[in-house]
């Protein structure tokens, strides 16, 4: 019996795949090999190729990041979507077992293909999180420093965890940026 895709239901298998080999690589080929899905369904889902596919799954991160992490810091109470944030982020990173494809496609040649989808999921992220420390009280200026720092921390850990193939790397620096929002908002 032949399995029946949806373009939905492809797009997390591309996510991994490409969190996996990188934009360049990842070829239709191993695509096909991965999933089982041949090229004629790919192209029949993504007539772009592989440019639409991490498009998509591009878009699916962000739609998720908004649900998850944007909407609430920019219109929940502030110290809850703080911390939903950081617990989120955890969950969402496999305490830093997986990587940020968003992060990974910013370090290589990929970036100039997706440089507005790369430079707005951070823009958006920095200025979700300014806004809640904001509302929090911070100082616009302090808010927009700690915001970035927040974000960086949280890259800079999952390469640091996938490094050090230490997981707990990722977790202690989560709860180190956590109190130090938490001691600034204090």
């Amino acid at each position: 019996m032949k399995t029946v895709y949806e373009r939905a239901d492809i797009v997390p298998l591309l996510a991994e795949i490409f969190r996996e080999l990188g934009y360049e690589g990842t070829s239709l080929s191993r695509i096909t090999e991965r999933t089982g899905i041949g090229k004629g369904s790919l192209y029949h889902f993504f007539p772009g190729g592989k440019q639409e596919m991490a498009g998509a799954v591009l878009a699916d991160v962000d739609g998720w990041f908004e649900h998850a992490i944007y909407q609430p810091l920019r219109k929940d109470d502030a110290d809850q979507a703080i911390a939903a944030m950081w617990t989120n982020v955890n969950d969402y990173f496999c305490s830093g077992r997986r990587i940020c494809l968003v992060g990974a496609f910013a370090l290589d040649e990929t970036r100039e293909r997706f440089s507005a989808e790369i430079g707005d999921y951070f823009i958006r992220w920095i200025d979700a999180l300014r806004s809640a420390l904001m509302r929090a009280g911070c100082p616009e200026g302090e808010a927009q420093t700690l915001a970035e720092e927040g974000v960086a921390g949280i890259q800079g850990a999952l390469v640091l965890s996938r490094a050090l193939d230490d997981r707990m790397v990722f977790t202690r620096a989560l709860d180190t940026l956590a109190k130090r929002l938490d001691a600034v908002m204090r």
